[in-house]
């Protein structure tokens, strides 16, 4: 079971970000996908959230109207489109998949997204 995000990298305030998590070992359409993030000093946190299906989906209000959740269920991939990047949006992404019915949770390694002039 894997899941490998990448896309991070260094980006300008008001820059824009894809993310990419490729899953693998597991039935990725089966799964709730999350991105998570992680700043220096601070607690992980929950990002944005998709179903199974894709048609719904959960922000926090941090990232509302800046970033976008999607997921590609024939290529075992979910997303983190990000927009109007700033500061403050430094952090490791992380990519999390959760079935809750059968109580399995996996995550990836992580990305780091550096917002900085």
């Amino acid at each position: 079971v894997q899941l490998v995000e990448s896309g991070g990298g260094l980006v300008q305030p008001g820059g824009s970000l894809r993310l990419s998590c490729a899953a693998s070992g597991f039935t990725f359409s089966r799964y709730a996908m999350s991105w998570y993030r992680q700043a220096p000093g601070k607690e992980r946190e929950l990002v944005a959230t998709i179903n199974w299906a894709g048609g719904s989906t959960n922000y926090a209000d941090s990232v509302k109207g800046r970033f976008t959740i999607s997921r590609d269920n024939a290529k075992n991939t979910g997303y983190l489109q990000m927009n109007s990047l700033k500061p403050e949006d430094t952090a490791v992404y992380y990519c999390n998949a959760n079935n809750t019915y059968i109580g399995m949770n996996y995550w990836g390694k992580g990305t780091l997204v550096t917002v900085s002039a």
